[in-house]
């Protein structure tokens, strides 16, 4: 009896140093724009961990499902020559030299001459595995759910590029239309998004056969983007007419319209999806949408709340486009949880699980 009573006792002793929150921790990375890092914050504690250096100007941000690697895209941009093209050789004729050193085949869709570069960072350590030549500047980047690519937008190019991430190598650019600026990838990895700010469309792109199928119809400036957890909706910011638009991806409809007021920017969906955060820029506040009651909440977060992502159900976070700092926001009272300061400017900011 006795030699029981110390067994019970000792099992109950282990199982109270035993962690009893079983959710995996999650990790914010958050790129600085032109401090050329990425901070690595712990989304819980809200505490900088570590830098990741040598990205300059580093805009757009994503991470693979399963958080080994970040996908950063550069909006620093140069002419192809000044990018590493060599001298000709003496005895190579100009023609000669033109066509070898021609714009590779995966850029021809797009109607640029400049290049940038989208690295592939191993998350843990911040090695730079590989940096990858696109055509123009990037601004967001996607990933796909299934793991498999990267999308990046360019803005100046009129498309975008698909990236492989098993070979790290781009493998096609699409062009989709007008000043691209945002993408999203459907559940099963088989349709990107992209919102067209300067046509006021959005392409649905077919990735096996890489071309545009169908445009969609989205207000006047299409920006930001969100997919439905199940990819049946779209949520758009028309963000200078201060409005979010719903969109059917199967009909290619626009369901409902939510005016949020004044210029936006960053919008995501609460893990769950059913509530929908955007950032009304313009206005200084934090505004929450209840998809399925249609309640609208907002709240003050000044000056000029930025990029946004939802964090599990426990914190937004937030960035300013006119301070530098990240705000960390109670999602369900939109109350300010906490403020990290930063350098440079909070992008596209991207979250994972450790």
């Amino acid at each position: 009896m006795r030699l029981e009573v110390v067994l019970i006792g000792f099992f109950f002793a282990v199982c109270l140093l035993l962690p009893t929150d079983t959710r995996a921790a999650e990790t914010v990375y958050i790129p600085l724009g032109s401090a050329g890092e990425v901070l690595v914050v712990d989304a819980e504690r809200g505490v900088p961990e570590r830098r990741i250096r040598g990205l300059p100007a580093v805009h757009g941000l994503a991470v693979t499902p399963d958080g080994e690697y970040l996908v950063a895209g550069s909006l620093l941009e140069e002419e192809r020559d000044a990018a590493g093209v060599p001298e000709r050789p003496e005895g190579m004729s100009e023609d000669e030299h033109a066509a070898h050193h021609a714009k590779p085949a995966p850029m021809a869709n797009l109607q640029t001459d400049s290049v940038s570069f989208v690295s592939v960072v191993r998350a843990r350590s911040g090695e730079i595995l590989r940096r990858i030549e696109v055509p123009g500047a990037v601004h967001h980047i996607a990933v796909a759910p299934n793991g498999g690519f990267a999308v990046a937008t360019h803005p100046g190019g009129g498309g975008i590029s698909i990236i492989d991430l098993p070979s790290m190598q781009l493998v096609a650019t699409v062009q989709s239309g007008p000043l691209p600026n945002y993408a999203a990838v459907s559940p099963d990895s088989k349709r990107i998004y992209v919102s067209n700010a300067g046509n006021g469309t959005v392409s649905e792109i077919d990735v096996e056969r890489r071309i545009a199928l169908r445009n969609f119809l989205a207000g006047e400036g299409p920006e930001h983007l969100v997919l439905s957890p199940d990819g049946r909706r779209l949520y758009v910011a028309d963000a200078e007419k201060g409005v979010v638009e719903e969109i059917s991806t199967e009909s290619g409809s626009t369901l409902r319209k939510f005016e949020i007021g004044g210029m936006l920017h960053g919008l995501d969906l609460s893990q769950d999806g059913r509530q929908l955060f955007v950032s009304a820029r313009e206005r200084g506040k934090i505004v929450a949408v209840s998809l399925h009651g249609l309640e609208m909440r907002e709240a003050p977060l000044a000056p000029e709340p930025y990029h946004l992502v939802s964090v599990n159900s426990a914190n937004l976070y937030v960035s300013s486009a006119a301070e530098p700092k990240i705000w960390i926001v109670n999602p369900e009272t939109l109350a300010i949880r906490g403020e990290i300061s930063i350098d440079g400017e909070g992008h596209q900011l991207a979250v994972t699980h450790q």
